[in-house]
This record gives structure tokens, sequence and C-alpha cells, in this order.
């Protein structure tokens, strides 16, 4: 993706199982809100970034690192008019538990503490990982990425409290979400899914922000796009994966990809495409 003074590539290293990588420079770009199903380890090298969390917004410069966990809604603009440039991994929450029992003494699905650290080092080591990778350097891409891990996880990692007994809405909110899940094509509208639940349309838009930090249409684009990622990987094409996934054509698919993804679909499949080729 290139263009009006933009770039971006989105690519996965073959020799990195469960990683994705973004490099990019955003000027215009505004990611709406969205969640990943993996973490998010950014650092900007220049500008600023404006990081929109559910309680406040960040402005994340050079020497900072921002670090959020799954399933965690947020979004992200340039906070001035050059825009910011940064490194992102995203590393699966399979890969950061496997880190997190060989460096430390937690178990199962780990968070981070705080959203953004001044950590010029750690930034650098995410800049050296993306380094290595584009080098096809593995030894170092594998070494770098767990030791950046570590110190991310020793210094802000917090080990997982037991959750409290789930209130009515947020049973409500979590059966709303697997009746989306298992209708993304076609899901029903707001009164039809509050009635099915025995609920009410406000209370039940208000209970799915509160568990998931959006309102249910914005978390069924974000799920649709997901599947979307997935059937592009799996080589589907972009026309087909729209339609499979609910959107009305693939110029539908276009906008709500790159504006979530960074980049649009079908440079996410030739990114792919050429780690198979390989």
């Amino acid at each position: 993706m290139a263009g009006n003074g933009e770039w971006a590539r989105h690519w996965r290293y073959e020799r990195l199982p469960g990683l994705d990588l973004l490099r990019a420079r955003y000027l215009r770009h505004t990611f709406p809100r969205h969640s990943h199903d993996g973490y998010v380890l950014g650092a900007v090298t220049r500008g600023i970034e404006e990081v929109g969390m559910p309680d406040r917004t960040l402005r994340a410069g050079p020497g900072t690192v921002v670090m959020i966990n799954p399933e965690v809604a947020h979004t992200a603009r340039a906070g001035g008019p050059d825009g910011w440039t940064y490194c992102t991994l995203y590393p699966s929450a399979q890969v950061v538990a496997e880190i997190a029992a060989e460096t430390t003494a937690a178990r199962g699905t780990v968070s981070f503490g705080e959203t953004m650290v001044t950590d010029p080092r750690a930034a650098a080591l995410i800049r050296e990982v993306h380094r290595a990778a584009e080098q096809g350097n593995a030894l170092a891409a594998d070494s770098l990425l767990r030791i950046v891990l570590a110190r991310l996880l020793r210094d802000h990692g917090r080990t997982p409290t037991p959750r409290p007994r789930r209130s009515a809405g947020a049973t409500a909110a979590a059966r709303a979400r697997e009746v989306l899940e298992e209708g993304l094509a076609d899901p029903p509208s707001l009164e039809a899914l509050a009635a099915d639940l025995g609920t009410s349309p406000f209370a039940l838009l208000r209970a799915f922000r509160d568990a998931y930090g959006m309102p249910p249409h914005a978390w069924l684009t974000n799920a649709r796009v997901r599947v979307a990622r997935r059937l592009l990987e799996k080589g589907e094409s972009p026309a087909d994966a729209a339609v499979a996934v609910g959107f009305t054509d693939q110029p539908h698919l276009n906008r709500h990809f790159t504006r979530i993804v960074g980049v649009p679909p079908g440079a996410y499949q030739r990114e792919r495409k050429n780690v198979q080729d390989r």
C-alpha cells in the first residue's frame, strides 16, 4: 500500500509462526474502533500516534511502546500533521503464553498492565525484529522477538485474576456475540436479537458495549474482517471473501478491511502468497 505519502507493509515471516508484522507511515489514515485476537506491540519511530483506549487517549511518540491486550477495543490516528511512522508486532496469544511460561511464573493468558510505556530499548528491539525478518535472518528475528517479549512481560506483565461472576447483561452480550459469529453473513436486527435473548434493544446495546468496547454493528464489521483475513490467507479471492462474510461487494470489503487492517485485501493476500511461494 502506498500513495499520498502513506505506505504500509503488513506481512508474515514464514520462519516466525504466530506473528504478523506491520511497518507503515500514515498521515490521514484513521483506524476505527476495533480489536485483535492477539496482542499488539507498537513502536513509533517518527511523529505522534494517538491511540484511543476505552478510558483515555494516549499520544505515543518515538521511544514509547504501545501494548494492547487481546480483544481490547481501540482506535488509532495521527497525532499531528506529519502523521506517524511505526513498527508493530502482532504476536498470537499462544506465542506470548509460551514465552511467559519460559521466562516468568505466569501461566495461561497474560496481560500487560500498562498500555503505553517509555522504553527506548524495547522500541529499538521491536524495530530490530522487523529488520532481521526483512533480511531473512531467522536466528536474529526469533532471538530478538523473544528478548523483547521477555523484557516487556518481566516489566509490565500481569498474571490473570479470577473473573467475577457474570451479570445478566454480560451473559446476554456473550450470547449475542455467539449469535453474530454464527450468522456473519445474515445477522438479525438489534431488536430481533434482543427479543431472542429476552432483553431490550437498549439494554443489550449497553451490555455489549460494556463487554466488548463497541456496539454490535461495529463488532460485526471487525469480526467479518477477521474471517476475511483467514479466507484470503487460504487463497480465496477478495470478491469471494466479501460475499462469504456478508459484505455487499468487494469495494465494501476493501473499505472496511483497509481501515481496520491498514492495507487493502489484495496487498494483504499478496504478501502471504509471497511467503508461501518461497
